[in-house]
């Protein structure tokens, strides 16, 4: 981070890029490392929705799905989606265990306050991916109740689903809870870059799964303002590359990316969890690999290098990737 003419702070990480066999294309710091890999996940924690039916059955819509992938804003168009899926598989926010806290989005906020509501649990960042996992359990005929709980019989489909996306066992592996109440297993890097590239490019994966991460990518890509919000740099960075791309932040610094078209994963983590710095890594990879044209790569640079301003909108530094990197 440059304020005027001195480096002011500096951010370190490590970032892997494979092929769908697992093969490091280019790799940073420890791909071994195991990390929690956060929201950064939900693309494939989402897989289960689809393939076991229940979004066929439920008549879940590709932005639907794409909010069941999210951490969204909490702008009105967010929380609108939600109840309305909530309401179409027989449930309603109450039934959210996520908990709430208020949009991340300014404006949002202050209509909220504005109309003097306070914010539910349908403006967590989370709750999208929380009705994906609401309407499997109906369709399956699971308990609602408990469904983030880790021995709940949701939680045991993602965590095999996890294993055969990311080919790791993970009964051993460290485990934790999100934000949003979800466990949290850790993952090394260079498996979460092999499960995301599966995602993006899953010819060699079984047709019913094939089918799902292809729903899941094109439904992402399609509806960038339903992953994250306006404004935001997944919905950005979607936005710019056009279908050339899928992209999700995770919480503490870590990123995901598909390249579909040739079949890449990406994964990272900045070691102080800071999403301003991931944020410029994930530019600088997606310039690099995700094969796009000079106007998308111009729009992109506005990622890699972020102004940064004060209060009164002055110019006061930049971000800009190390020059090693």
């Amino acid at each position: 981070m440059w304020r005027g003419t001195l480096a002011e702070s500096a951010h370190r990480g490590a970032y892997v890029v494979v092929d769908a066999d697992g093969s490091v294309v280019e790799a940073k710091g420890d791909p071994a490392r195991a990390v929690f890999a956060r929201s950064a996940i939900k693309p494939l924690q989402a897989l289960p929705l689809v393939e076991s039916g229940a979004a066929e059955a439920f008549g879940v819509r590709d932005d639907e799905l794409a909010l069941a992938c999210a951490s969204h804003s909490g702008e009105p168009f967010h929380v609108a989606a939600v109840t309305a899926w909530l309401g179409r598989v027989g449930l309603s926010v109450a039934d959210l265990e996520c908990g709430a806290h208020a949009p991340y989005h300014a404006s949002s906020v202050k209509q909220l306050h504005a109309a003097g509501q306070e914010p539910t649990a349908a403006h967590n960042n989370c709750s999208g991916k929380h009705t994906g996992v609401l309407t499997t359990c109906r369709h399956l005929k699971d308990p609602t109740r408990g469904y983030i709980n880790a021995e709940h019989a949701a939680q045991q489909l993602i965590t095999r689903v996890l294993e055969e996306m990311c080919g790791v066992t993970l009964g051993k592996a460290p485990r934790g809870i999100d934000g949003c109440g979800f466990p949290q297993i850790a993952i090394p890097l260079r498996a979460l870059a092999q499960g995301i590239a599966r995602l993006g490019a899953p010819d060699r994966l079984s047709r019913d799964r094939a089918g799902a991460c292809r729903r899941i990518a094109t439904a992402m890509m399609t509806h960038p303002a339903m992953v994250s919000g306006t404004g935001r740099f997944c919905t950005r960075a979607m936005e710019t590359a056009r279908g050339k791309a899928v992209v999700k932040t995770g919480a503490e610094g870590v990123y995901m990316a598909a390249i579909p078209a040739k079949g890449y994963g990406i994964a990272l983590k900045v070691d102080d969890g800071a999403t301003r710095a991931a944020e410029v890594m994930m530019a600088a990879l997606l310039i690099r690999h995700a094969g796009l044209d000079a106007a998308q790569i111009a729009a992109l640079e506005a990622l890699q290098r972020p102004i940064l301003t004060n209060v009164a909108g002055r110019t006061v530094g930049e971000l800009r990737p190390a020059p090693s990197f």
